[in-house]
């Protein structure tokens, strides 16, 4: 009788199936909303109510290569990076009214 020693590839299969999993739970979702988030930035136009991350809310009124002019109450712009915007409030339609 032989004792034989398992495959070292065999040892591998765990660490592959961790990354795999780490993978598809974590790295792929992120990028797909990192990609989303993009995407919204580069459509940011002229008379959109957003929201920055740092919780103000204003109307876009002038938009720029890297940075937006907002406009938070009457006579008060804010110039921000796009970046810091988290998203465009979109207007709620009403049901049954």
């Amino acid at each position: 009788m032989s004792t034989g020693q398992p495959n070292p590839i065999m040892n591998l299969v765990p660490l592959v199936l961790i990354f795999v999993i780490f993978y598809f739970m974590l790295i792929r979702p992120q990028k797909k909303q990192q990609h989303e988030h993009k995407k919204m930035l580069e459509g940011i136009a002229k008379n959109d109510e957003i929201v920055t991350s740092g919780g103000i809310h204003g109307t876009v009124i002038n938009v720029k290569d890297k940075t937006v002019i907002v406009r938070i109450d009457e006579n008060v712009k804010m110039e921000i990076e796009k970046s810091s915007v988290a998203y465009i409030k979109r207007p709620q339609v009403q049901a049954g009214s």
